[in-house]
């Protein structure tokens, strides 16, 4: 069962359309990585299936079910949990209730406060510390952790390497190889090559809001990801 599909989506902000055509599915099991430079629509795929841009034409399914009129917690039903660029920790909750806040759409599942410690230990020694008065990393940790709570069955996972040290990015690659490991699906948004070469095994090449190349990670060079995506 196809656990996120776009079949020729368009979607607009307002009256700007951004995406032209779309097409593309993620199954139980993959790992599947959008790129492209900035500005060409890679977010856009993600607010499109949230309900943040509209959709203007084509189909969107969620769960292998038409999503209707997506409302903000429509995908969280579905099983999608979304990592956000930015992050979007609220400060005024500390990193425990942050976390607790992710299990808000009550979802059945294995993850628990208990396991996303275990995950990340330096959560559970600063859980009582405001959520934005972790370092950078801690917050993407803590935006991972939130986002699995909700039990998804498929993690989106939106810029996750932005303004992180490289030694913060080779650890959280690590933790997304053995959430696919354990079953998770992950659909990985990045401009990082070597995170997305670690990380993902197909992948959909966004070029001014349109699907221009898709295929198989090993079947790329470096150089020829390099055309497309910023380092």
């Amino acid at each position: 069962m196809s656990l996120l599909a776009f079949r020729d989506v368009d979607s607009f902000y307002g009256r700007a359309q951004v995406l032209r055509g779309v097409s593309f599915e993620i199954g139980a099991g993959e790992r599947v990585a959008i790129l492209g430079r900035n500005g060409v629509g890679k977010t856009t795929v993600v607010n499109t299936f949230l309900g943040i841009a509209s959709l203007g034409k084509g189909e969107i399914t969620l769960a292998g079910k038409p999503s209707g009129r997506i409302r903000n917690y429509t995908a969280a039903r579905a099983g999608i949990s979304v990592v956000p660029q930015g992050r979007r920790i609220i400060g005024a909750l500390s990193v425990k209730e942050n976390l607790v806040l992710g299990s808000a759409v009550d979802r059945k599942g294995s993850w628990t406060l208990e396991r996303v410690f275990n995950l990340f230990p330096i959560l559970r020694e600063r859980q009582d510390t405001s959520g934005t008065a972790l370092s950078g990393g801690q917050q993407q940790m803590l935006a991972i952790g939130r986002a699995l709570m909700a039990n998804p069955a498929l993690l989106v996972l939106d810029e996750p390497s932005e303004g992180l040290a490289p030694v913060i990015i080779d650890e959280l690659a690590d933790v997304f190889v053995r959430l696919a490991g354990e079953g998770t699906s992950l659909l990985l948004i990045e401009q990082h090559i070597s995170l997305v070469r670690r990380v993902a095994q197909t992948y959909h090449m966004l070029s001014k809001g349109a699907v221009v190349e898709s295929g198989t990670l090993a079947e790329l060079t470096d150089e020829q990801l390099k055309r497309h995506v910023a380092v």
